[in-house]
């Protein structure tokens, strides 16, 4: 009995310092796992923010790009209402200076008033072919910019994949 009670000891201690031995590397070999999985969600968490801040920065990019082009189609628009005005006062004045004229020579009036009317046809066709100028120009614009997005998405697209 002594001799089992000897072995069952021995077994006992041998159990004892094999579980010892080997579960500081068995509990290696499970962290190991989890942190090489951690790294790797980390690395993909770092690009996907980079492709993120990316993308952010295109379209503020292209925001900022719309905003100037708006901007430039304000100050034509603008200028041209400027324009308009000034000539509608140049017309007005005109037409001013022919009704003075028109009392004293009533030929004159009528040559004038002609030469009045062919310009402010020239000018309204000046205008209608700004305008459609710059509608051609900002269909233009739109559809660069569009082209743009649609690169843009393609391309984040692609990054995502």
């Amino acid at each position: 009995m002594k001799a089992l009670n000897a072995k069952k000891l021995f077994s006992a201690l041998a159990l004892t310092a094999a579980t010892v031995t080997f579960a500081p590397i068995a509990n290696a070999a499970e962290i190991v796992t989890p942190s090489i999985q951690q790294r790797r969600l980390t690395f993909l968490e770092n690009q996907t923010k980079a492709v993120e801040d990316i993308q952010a920065t295109r379209l503020e990019f292209l925001e900022n790009q719309t905003k100037a082009i708006d901007n430039i189609q304000k100050v034509r628009l603008e200028h041209l209402s400027t324009q308009t005005k000034a000539i509608s006062n140049i017309q007005e004045a005109r037409l001013d200076h022919l009704d003075t004229q028109t009392k004293a020579i009533d030929n004159i009036q009528k040559v004038r008033l002609e030469h009045l009317n062919t310009q402010t046809k020239a000018v309204e066709d000046i205008q209608a072919t700004r305008l459609a100028f710059l509608e051609r120009q900002t269909k233009a614009v739109d559809n660069v910019q569009q082209a743009r997005l649609t690169g843009l998405d393609i391309r984040n697209k692609g990054i995502v994949r």
